[in-house]
């Protein structure tokens, strides 16, 4: 494994922080940020991408001339992927035994769907990182201190940079010992920034605490229109999100609270998912050297916003971010062979629309034509029949009307990532 030579962390901090602040002024139109990423991804790929093993054969003088890759392409050759030559037996060896090699930082992804990601970066990229994550979210830093509590279920070093910072305190809470566990010590550390997945603000939110930050961000989980209404009218502020994956940074939100995509760091190709009017991106992270990520298809769905953000910025935006395509129900048609693809956003609003006591459910997709619906053990009977007519209505409209079988249970905070709307059963792959 080759060692990287590395500037002085700190170093790389500020001259990430001060670019990340400096191009928001800048780039005021679309051509600015197209002429900056053109610069940055010309460079990157003649010096860092033709040197990666995976590419090394490859013609890369162009972003499009490169294939387009995949989780399961990436994990099957990690080592074809990163600098450090590191495999992903050992890479998940170290990871599992906390351990780091060389100068090397080693995370994964949580791994919802059972199918985690490594990452593999140096010490100057995690200090880069974080001046970027400064420079977007922390306008009045460093003229004013932060003292910022990270609450996400699988902790990495990637996080403990910001410790060494004089006017910045991170802590990190791991979600994994539970919530109820680690909020006596989130009240006491007093943090004025919190960042936290949904159902976490959620659930502090609807507790008798006396935390009082001043800025509240959404992370690592779908942000529910019913979450943020919680959330906001308890703590009385603007409650931002950050898009944020294996992958990359992908997005944060302004200060009008429109979620922008990274472009400053990040290239992005949106290409449309069929039946909808959504996207699912293929990320291209032109600032990152020991591990290439180029033309990787993420997993997601989004729908972008039409209108301009009355902050002007240049970088598009996104309206919401709507889940996995994963999770979207395939559901007999009736009549006909052809499946019925339904998004997990318009299954959500069917249920939450039906009766407004409705604040939390999960809706699963158990079989071909089997839906299981769970519900609070506090809403009325008569929430339950509307939630149940109105997805009835719905998927009838669509064409489709498979078996719905409903509970009432209590539902807590899930310790991995919280999916309303979860695809549990999946078409066995023909043999043919």
């Amino acid at each position: 494994m080759r060692l990287v030579r590395q500037p002085v962390p700190i170093l790389r901090l500020i001259a990430s922080f001060v670019r990340t602040r400096l191009l928001t002024r800048r780039m005021k139109t679309r051509a600015d940020v197209e002429e900056w990423q053109r610069r940055r991804i010309r460079s990157w790929l003649r010096h860092t991408v033709s040197s990666t093993g995976y590419y090394r054969d490859r013609n890369v003088d162009e972003l499009d001339d490169l294939p387009i890759v995949d989780k399961s392409i990436v994990m099957a050759a990690f080592e074809q992927f990163n600098s450090a030559g590191l495999s992903s037996a050992e890479g998940w060896r170290l990871f599992n035994s906390n351990q780091q090699r060389d100068g090397y930082i080693i995370g994964a992804s949580t791994g919802t769907s059972g199918n985690r990601g490594l990452f593999v970066i140096t010490n100057a990229e995690r200090y880069e990182w974080l001046g970027v994550m400064l420079g977007k979210l922390l306008p009045a830093f460093p003229f004013e201190t932060a003292r910022i509590a990270l609450i996400l279920p699988l902790h990495t070093a990637l996080y403990d940079s910001a410790n060494r910072t004089r006017r910045l305190n991170l802590e990190f809470f791991d979600l994994r010992r539970g919530v109820a566990a680690i909020a006596p010590e989130i009240v006491g550390f007093a943090p004025d920034t919190i960042i936290a997945p949904p159902k976490v603000l959620r659930w502090l939110a609807e507790q008798d605490h006396t935390l009082a930050p001043k800025r509240l961000f959404s992370a690592a989980e779908i942000l529910d229109p019913v979450d943020r209404e919680v959330i906001e009218r308890r703590y009385r502020t603007k409650l931002g999100e950050i898009y944020m994956a294996t992958e990359g940074l992908l997005a944060t939100s302004c200060a009008h609270g429109t979620l922008h995509l990274a472009e400053d760091v990040m290239h992005f190709e949106l290409q449309p998912v069929p039946d909808s009017d959504l996207v699912s991106p293929v990320v291209s992270d032109f600032t990152r050297r020991t591990q290439v990520v180029a033309r990787y298809r993420m997993n997601d769905l989004l729908r972008m916003r039409t209108g301009a953000c009355s902050c002007g910025s240049p970088l598009r935006a996104v309206a919401e971010v709507i889940g996995r395509c994963d999770d979207i129900f395939e559901l007999p048609r009736t009549p006909g062979a052809r499946s019925v693809p339904v998004t997990p956003d318009v299954l959500r609003n069917a249920i939450l629309d039906s009766d407004r006591s409705i604040t939390d459910f999960r809706l699963l997709q158990t079989g071909p034509d089997e839906l299981q619906l769970i519900l609070p053990d506090t809403v009325s009977p008569g929430a339950v029949i509307a939630a149940e007519m109105a997805l009835a209505r719905l998927l009838q409209k669509l064409g489709t009307q498979p078996h719905i079988s409903t509970e009432k249970r209590i539902l807590l905070p899930p310790a991995v990532k919280l999916r309303r709307v979860e695809r549990r059963w999946h078409a066995p792959r023909s043999s043919e």
